[in-house]
């Protein structure tokens, strides 16, 4: 039986797949259901939110979530990954970049952009992964995506060298590859240009600040404390709004059955998904109200303990 329930936000370390990170905490948990919400490469550190036991069922709305990166962008030289893991391809110098030219080109890729998904990605194309065919030295044509570059704020410039190095920080949508936004910037500015350092500092809405480390999770499990690193299935998607259900109609919630709108504070809205909690606190799960309907229906049922 599922011991734990929750959100544990997992710093993860260089070298590491997010496979592995989650492969380790089921070992030193032993629990089976554990997913998480977003892929990091190895050689990327940052936040990685784990979803245990019941909680794997918030994955789908968790990873929907914007995130946020720091990240190093150098100019005058590209690699065939796009970060300085791969194969230097071009070489040119950089050094008459200027802030106003850089400032511009970075700025310009706020809002709705398209990307063409880099060759060495866990994208599939034909049912193979892109990274299986570029180390085959193979190279297929890419749809390119729509995502979102919510804000990019400059952070560090150092210019006048051949290979200028520029640090940001950027909020975007799931599925951008930072990589990519790196040499998309370089070619807006006229120069080759790959990254050269990443780093997760936010996904699912929490932080680097909320996240433990694996010394800190086993210390925790040796002090039979680790429950307590545990943000619970209803805080960790507390950006849904809240309703509360009124005493009477709270066993409609657990049979499926719908629950007028009048018996709901606030009342939600059409097609807005809600967590459903009753007057003492207890929550439900995840509810919403269809379109052209007048009662509350279930999405996901997290019976009470």
């Amino acid at each position: 039986m599922t011991k734990y329930h929750g959100v544990l936000p997992v710093w993860k370390p260089t070298d590491w797949t997010s496979h592995d990170v989650v492969a380790k905490v089921r070992r030193l948990i032993w629990e089976k259901r554990i997913g998480h919400t977003g892929t990091l490469d190895p050689q990327v550190v940052g936040v990685l939110p784990l979803c245990i036991g019941k909680a794997t069922r918030l994955v789908e709305y968790l990873q929907e979530m914007p995130k946020e990166y720091e990240a190093t962008l150098r100019c005058g030289v590209s690699t065939n990954t796009e970060d300085m893991s791969g194969e230097v391809i071009e070489r040119s110098d950089a050094s008459h970049l200027t802030e106003e030219m850089v400032r511009d080109a970075i700025l310009a890729f706020v809002g709705n952009i398209e990307q063409v998904p880099p060759m060495f990605s866990a994208v599939k194309v034909n049912g193979k992964r892109l990274y299986e065919l570029a180390r085959e030295g193979k190279s297929v044509e890419r749809t390119p995506r729509q995502v979102t570059i919510y804000n990019i704020e400059l952070q560090e410039m150092q210019l006048g060298q051949a290979e200028p190095e520029i640090r940001f920080r950027v909020l975007c949508s799931k599925g951008t590859y930072i990589r990519t936004l790196c040499v998309d910037i370089g070619r807006k500015l006229g120069v080759p240009a790959t990254m050269s350092n990443l780093k997760r500092t936010i996904s699912a809405n929490f932080t680097e600040d909320q996240c433990v480390t694996f010394e800190q999770i086993e210390q925790a499990i040796a002090e039979d404390s680790f429950t307590s690193m545990l943000v619970p299935v209803d805080e960790a998607i507390s950006f849904m709004p809240k309703t509360c259900v009124m005493e009477r109609y709270t066993t409609y919630a657990t049979q499926g059955r719908g629950i007028p709108v009048h018996a709901l504070s606030p009342q939600p809205l059409t097609n807005t998904i809600v967590r459903l909690y009753d007057e003492q606190g207890t929550f439900f799960g995840i509810f919403h109200v269809p379109e052209g309907q007048s009662e509350l229906r279930p999405i996901k049922v997290f019976l009470p303990e």
